[in-house]
């Protein structure tokens, strides 16, 4: 299979050869001319312009189009990582589960294949692609597999959007074509006593005359196992509370760095969480990533992207339990002499399913094309990730009911489906976190 970065660059090329729109003050919408012949999926990608904030894109003369509809770019995207989880990734799926952890000629292919760098500039060694082709990716892996895909994710919209977003050019040079080919990066935020108040970090940093010097312990990390590039999050004052966190880059080998635990988890096996610790871990001065300090804004704005990256991994799951259930009670499974699909009850818990994948599937793709536009998103990222939480864990569910017997082995994916859809509601923002975000939200436009 050829590498998914040649056979899509071309097309990105030609997006980003086309004229972009104009960036400036927001003009009111108005029906475009029925020729047009432009939409906001095929505007070219806008890898440098990640941003939770600022000025949005001028929409004036690009046509409405189905919130779901793909560029050819993003088309070709979801038509290749399906075919590329479905031949390799399947295969290897049962075996990575049972044996909790992630095949290394899997990692391989996903660098080989481009699927570690989709929205790295291609000057640094990326495919160059768009935020919602990122979401494509990860959505169709996770219809085979949600560890592959939360690994492609993180990596991605975590740990690749922070040093395109926040690196200086020099880190930039230094650590993109690194991420895009053979080193993976994992995102350290969370600790014992920090989940959901994310800031109430324990880990401590401190300058010397080298550089920096951490202290401390982080829990629940993504990739920690498998990673050599590692962000990392410490408090430089605690006087200052979260206006002392400030980020820093670590890598994997430096003296008092150490993965001292592999946590064994109900789901997404294959993916390593561990706890990492820092013991006067010593840093040279250019490991600090932007500026001292604004650690917790970076944060803030990483973690509401990556929101819509874990809400693309939970339509994705849904989608894949609800499609192998579907196959099965419609073409394998009878009882009374028909299909167990053939039944009115049954088509009607199907339909219903799929209708809610639908409408989670929408949230997520309109959160993403908000992004790309530069408009305000926090809240579409807040609510696409909460329903597609919840549909995740209804769908995969009732297809385990569905499948009976064979939905409750180990033998097929059923059950699989299910144990993974339950940290879409825990990790990157609980499901409170997240209703508290879109409540915030909705007071401060309406409370008078």
């Amino acid at each position: 299979m050829a590498p998914l970065s040649k056979v899509l660059r071309p097309l990105a090329r030609a997006a980003a050869a086309s004229a972009r729109p104009a960036v400036g003050k927001p003009a009111r919408l108005k029906v475009s001319p029925h020729n047009s012949t432009r939409s906001l999926s095929s505007c070219p990608p806008f890898s440098n312009q990640v941003v939770t904030k600022g000025e949005p894109m001028d929409l004036t003369d690009i046509p409405p189009t189905p919130i779901t509809h793909l560029s050819e770019t993003e088309s070709l995207m979801k038509e290749q990582v399906s075919k590329f989880a479905n031949d390799v990734i399947l295969p290897r799926s049962r075996d990575m589960d049972e044996a909790e952890k992630m095949d290394p000629e899997i990692i391989e292919q996903c660098f080989e294949q481009g699927l570690m760098g989709i929205e790295i500039p291609e000057e640094y060694g990326g495919a160059g692609m768009n935020f919602t082709a990122a979401i494509v990716a990860i959505e169709e892996l996770a219809r085979v597999d949600p560890s592959v895909s939360v690994m492609v994710d993180v990596h991605n919209t975590l740990v690749n959007t922070a040093i395109i977003k926040f690196g200086k050019e020099q880190d930039r040079k230094k650590w993109l074509p690194k991420l895009a080919t053979d080193t993976i990066g994992s995102f350290c935020l969370s600790e014992p006593v920090s989940g959901s108040d994310a800031f109430a970090l324990a880990t401590k940093a401190e300058k010397t005359s080298s550089g920096y010097k951490i202290n401390g312990s982080k829990m629940w990390i993504t990739n920690s196992l498998e990673a050599g590039f590692f962000i990392v999050f410490a408090n430089m004052d605690p006087s200052k509370g979260y206006k002392g966190i400030t980020a820093f880059i670590v890598e994997k080998g430096t003296p008092g760095f150490a993965i001292s635990k592999k946590e064994k988890k109900l789901g997404i096996k294959a993916s390593s969480t561990c706890v990492v610790t820092f013991d006067d871990v010593e840093i040279p001065h250019d490991h600090l990533l932007g500026e001292e300090g604004q650690g917790y804004k970076y944060a803030i704005g990483l973690l509401n992207e990556g929101r819509i990256g874990i809400a693309a991994q939970m339509t994705g799951l849904a989608l894949g339990a609800w499609e192998n259930a579907a196959r099965y009670v419609w073409n394998e499974r009878k009882q009374f002499g028909q299909y167990v699909g053939d039944f009115q009850g049954m088509q009607h818990q199907l339909a219903q399913a799929y209708t809610e994948i639908c409408a989670a599937r929408g949230l997520v793709f309109n959160a993403a094309r908000k992004k790309e536009a530069g408009e305000e998103f926090v809240i579409d990222a807040a609510m696409a990730k909460l329903f597609a939480s919840q549909v995740a864990g209804r769908v995969s569910g009732q297809a385990i009911e569905w499948m009976g017997g064979m939905g409750f082995v180990r033998e097929g994916l059923a059950e699989k489906y299910w144990r993974d859809s339950k940290i879409g509601a825990i990790y990157e923002g609980t499901s409170n976190i997240q209703m508290t975000t879109i409540a915030k939200m909705l007071q401060k436009q309406y409370k008078q």
